[in-house]
């Protein structure tokens, strides 16, 4: 009786460990699902850079009124050998000046919207955030032949509701690492050091082709120069998503006061 029990008691205790290594296993399982399923349904972001140790950089250049600054950017653009960059244009401002965006794309330059009417999209009803998107849409996607999926909402301004609108319209929402504050017009050697100190590998690059910004055809020679000499290549932003994973914000409100 007593050798009886003793080899019962250790297949047990063998039974004991499987089925607890087997709930421990289901338990992972389960656990990395959770996982899965709630970085799936995870609230859209504005997307500021991209996590890579690749020295890839975004040259991004916001238009909203203004016709001479444009044109000579695309010339430095083009001097400089520059192939990759990203234009957000306001669909107001295309449709005024659809010669300028016809060379924008000539050059093969990605072009992306900066909405419609410029205001602060936080501030409207959903409807109207919708709309203003939408009205966008239709204008560049006439004038460029292209639909745009890359939005930069006027200043810089979004809440959680603007984020999901805009992905339900098939747009992810770029915003900047790097803020050169060209608007501000401080002088080109602020600006070209701005840029150039504070960019990094996976770096979006906000810059303005607006007439509101008076030095920024001067400072972005140089800018590309120096950052060149640091090693680094220039893409579209369309291109440096597709590096590696992206660095998001927290879905917070966000108003961030620009002059375009």
């Amino acid at each position: 009786m007593n050798y009886f029990f003793v080899i019962n008691a250790r297949k047990f205790k063998q039974y004991l460990f499987i089925a607890l290594a087997i709930i421990f296993s289901a338990a992972i399982i389960y656990s990395e699902q959770s996982n899965v399923s709630v970085f799936m349904n995870s609230e859209p972001s504005a997307i500021y850079s991209v996590q890579t140790e690749k020295k890839v950089i975004a040259l991004t250049f916001d238009i909203s009124w203004g016709d001479t600054r444009a044109e000579p950017i695309l010339k430095i653009l083009k001097d400089n050998g520059i192939k990759d960059a990203t234009f957000f244009l306001s669909s107001p401002w295309s449709k005024s000046h659809p010669d300028i965006v016809s060379h924008i794309k000539s050059y093969g330059f990605e072009i992306g919207s900066h909405g419609n009417k410029f205001d602060n999209y936080s501030s409207l009803s959903d409807e109207e955030i919708r709309n203003e998107i939408s009205t966008a849409h239709g204008i560049l996607t006439e004038l460029v032949g292209k639909e745009p999926n890359l939005i930069r909402l006027p200043n810089g301004d979004f809440d959680k509701r603007v984020l999901r609108i805009a992905d339900d319209l098939g747009y992810s929402v770029i915003q900047w690492d790097t803020d050169s504050q060209d608007w501000l017009n401080k002088g080109v050697d602020t600006i070209v050091n701005r840029v150039v100190s504070k960019a990094h590998p996976g770096d979006i690059v906000l810059l303005h082709a607006s007439d509101s910004s008076q030095q920024t055809h001067e400072a972005l020679p140089i800018i590309i120069q120096q950052l060149r000499a640091k090693g680094y290549q220039f893409v579209s932003v369309s291109e440096l998503i597709k590096q590696t994973q992206v660095d998001t914000t927290p879905v917070e409100d966000q108003a961030m006061k620009q002059i375009h």
